[in-house]
């Protein structure tokens, strides 16, 4: 008399999830340039004897620090990675399959029905980064933005006398009188229009976002450096996200080009269309520097 067996097998593995990882050590997102598509391994088939499949490994994608992941179609925020280490899934992986094990009864001691699995999360992302600094210097193209900075820290950006020399933002670590290190961003080229998209500040306005305190650089050269205030004025105000109202110290570069009598009639007409107080200084020449930093440390402290 023959005895049919029955054939138990397992489940089916899990899918493997897809992660992001902030990583200190990249600092672009070219990679993604070439690469658009990601896909983590699928789960594998159970086994007889009710053997379960192995899960699939999980797939985690390096970012640099500062990395914004939203979701393509509407928008929405999924994570902020700011910190070294920091992990966000972004995709489940699909639920495995049961086996016919599940169905296994006295009256039916070898079934033959089973259970598909479910397929993972598919998503299509947009990946944003903005730099992470305290202090973001900003002001017309010309303004000096690059050699405050240079001068400032050990960067050493791109500097001649034309305008918009300065094509992406420069970083450099300024050395406070406590010997941490605080990073200042040189955000390059904004100019009237910028909020709506002229030039370069609209691909730049984001990265001040991030930023506690704002240096605003005005041009003691320029033609009319009140008129230079107004212009970036706007543009903040335009661009929204609070950036009007962030802390920003007004400062005017270049005193090398004005004599007595033109500084203190520029800075009286500064003070008071802007109603703040101005500092005076010249980068190239490193003048006014030490006090400019006095007043940062104490608006980093507030």
């Amino acid at each position: 008399m023959s005895q049919q067996v029955a054939l138990q097998g397992g489940d089916g593995g899990q899918g493997g999830q897809i992660l992001f990882e902030a990583d200190a050590n990249l600092q672009t997102l070219l990679d993604f340039k070439f690469k658009r598509i990601f896909v983590a391994s699928d789960g594998q088939r159970g086994g007889p004897n009710r053997c379960t499949g192995s899960s699939g490994k999980d797939l985690v994608i390096k970012v640099p620090c500062g990395t914004e992941i939203r979701h393509l179609a509407t928008g929405i925020i999924l994570g902020d990675l700011t910190e070294v280490g920091e992990i966000l899934v972004v995709a489940f992986g699909g639920k495995g399959g049961l086996g016919n094990a599940h169905y296994l009864s006295n009256r039916n001691r070898a079934p033959e029905k089973c259970t598909e699995g479910r397929p993972g999360e598919e998503w299509s992302l947009q990946l944003e980064l903005k730099l992470l600094a305290e202090v973001g210097i900003i002001g017309l193209p010309n303004a000096g933005k690059s050699t405050l900075i240079s001068v400032l820290s050990a960067a050493r950006p791109k500097i001649a006398d034309y305008p918009f020399t300065t094509l992406i933002p420069n970083l450099g670590v300024v050395r406070r009188p406590s010997g941490d290190g605080t990073v200042f961003a040189d955000i390059p080229g904004l100019i009237a229009g910028a909020a709506n998209g002229a030039g370069l500040g609209h691909d730049f306005l984001r990265h001040i976002e991030r930023t506690r305190l704002l240096v605003h650089l005005l041009d003691a050269g320029a033609e009319n450096p009140i008129e230079d205030f107004l212009v970036i004025e706007k543009e903040l105000l335009a661009y929204g996200h609070g950036l009007i109202e962030r802390p920003r110290l007004l400062v005017l570069n270049k005193r090398e080009l004005l004599n007595e009598n033109l500084e203190q009639e520029l800075v009286q007409k500064l003070q008071k269309v802007t109603n703040k107080h101005l500092s005076i200084v010249s980068a190239a020449m490193g003048v006014g520097l030490e006090l400019l930093l006095e007043k940062v440390w104490k608006e980093l402290e507030v």
